[in-house]
């Protein structure tokens, strides 16, 4: 396993956008990300370190304008700590390797599976579809 990138090493990798999102907990505007309405089998892996994240096969559209996913790939591939930002409280999701910000779990998922949905910022995600 590699070292995880630094912020200066993403700040040269990425856009803009994913920089904001990734390093400083950003949000991308709702609908604006095609992996939002993305079908085809694949994995979803992070744009700062190219772990895997989430499969195709747990992706659901949840109507909330962002990817939204019942569980990651792993039971390591995310970290959480507390959001208290905007006057709520939220479970921040995060990469576990590289730190990049993600987007956030909430428990109104899909309660025929984990009942969890975890609300994704596309343009942190690198989309590698089946081949």
């Amino acid at each position: 396993m590699t070292d995880a990138p630094t912020k200066d090493d993403l700040k040269n990798k990425l856009t803009e956008e994913q920089y904001a999102i990734a390093c400083g907990e950003g949000t991308e505007r709702a609908f604006s990300n095609p992996l939002n309405n993305e079908k085809r089998p694949g994995l979803y892996k992070c744009v700062g370190c190219g772990e895997t994240l989430f499969i195709s096969n747990h992706k659901y559209d949840s109507g909330s304008g962002w990817p939204s996913f019942d569980r990651p790939a792993s039971d390591d591939a995310l970290g959480t700590k507390t959001d208290n930002k905007f006057g709520m409280t939220r479970t921040e999701v995060h990469c576990a390797k590289c730190g990049s910000h993600m987007g956030h779990v909430f428990p109104d998922g899909p309660r025929e599976t984990t009942g969890l949905r975890y609300c994704i910022n596309g343009a942190v995600l690198d989309f590698q579809p089946d081949e």
